[in-house]
């Protein structure tokens, strides 16, 4: 297996934060997904109080709280082109995608979503470090990278490529969900259009294709570990989507799979 992988990653940097964060990003990630498969969700969205006493939480609103989610990591890309000015095409790569993909998230918070719950600032706080701690490391770990051979197996492009698919799906879908309430609806309503026809989250897939694609340009193991690790989160939080969908709505379609087209 490792001499698969060496194929594909730089090699590891004798720095024991990395190591040890590339473990943690797996295990917590992949942890958490499976909580939201047994009900134990984190709580925003549609499930900002399910299975929870909010009565003595801080909630902020959900714009507010969303906000607060990716705006410390968009500062953490934007920062690393002044803290990293010269270090190569790659890690130019690199850095512009991880800054694109949360002034995305933002510029969606601020002009496209419309929102209908609160978010419990407990909540918001561990999903802010995650996303920041995250962005940093990434940075830091292809900052290692420098002098180091270049992976045998070039997956820069291809991982381009696969990030702009994931981003401008990601968009898409975000923007067909908006579109499902008018300017004071607050209900929730079964998506229509795109791939929501065949799965209930098709976001999160195009999300998990935009992470891959950062992963591909990165080549470092930190960037596959956060990949694989947000996959079974997003598997895991998908699937209690749906079924949350199917226990609200009775014509909900039993053949609408939960993230993957046809498989699950």
């Amino acid at each position: 297996m490792a001499s698969i992988l060496g194929k594909f990653l730089f090699p590891s940097p004798s720095n024991l934060l990395i190591s040890v964060m590339s473990v943690v990003s797996v295990v917590s990630l992949a942890s958490t997904g499976f909580k939201e498969i047994r009900g134990k969700h984190l709580h925003y969205s549609k499930f900002w109080n399910v299975n929870y006493s909010v009565s003595n939480k801080i909630k902020l609103s959900s714009r507010n709280g969303m906000f607060l989610l990716y705006t410390p990591a968009f500062l953490a890309g934007f920062a690393s082109f002044w803290l990293f000015p010269d270090e190569g095409l790659r890690f130019f790569y690199v850095k512009s995608a991880l800054t694109i993909h949360f002034f995305k998230r933002i510029f969606e918070v601020l002009f496209i979503h419309k929102y209908s719950a609160s978010m419990i600032l407990d909540s918001a706080i561990p999903v802010t470090l995650s996303y920041f701690i995250s962005t940093v490391t990434m940075i830091y770990a292809q900052h290692l990278t420098q002098g180091y051979p270049e992976p045998p197996i070039e997956l820069t492009y291809p991982g381009i490529v696969l990030f702009l698919i994931g981003i401008i799906g990601n968009f898409y879908h975000h923007y067909l969900l908006s579109k499902l309430r008018s300017k004071n609806d607050k209900e929730y309503k079964i998506p229509r259009g795109g791939l929501f026809d065949l799965v209930t989250c098709p976001h999160y897939l195009f999300e998990i294709l935009g992470f891959w694609g950062v992963s591909f340009i990165s080549q470092t193991l930190y960037s596959f570990s956060f990949a694989f690790g947000t996959t079974i989160y997003l598997l895991g939080r998908s699937y209690a989507t749906r079924r949350w969908y199917l226990s609200k709505f009775e014509d909900f379609p039993k053949n609408v799979k939960a993230l993957v087209p046809f498989v699950f």
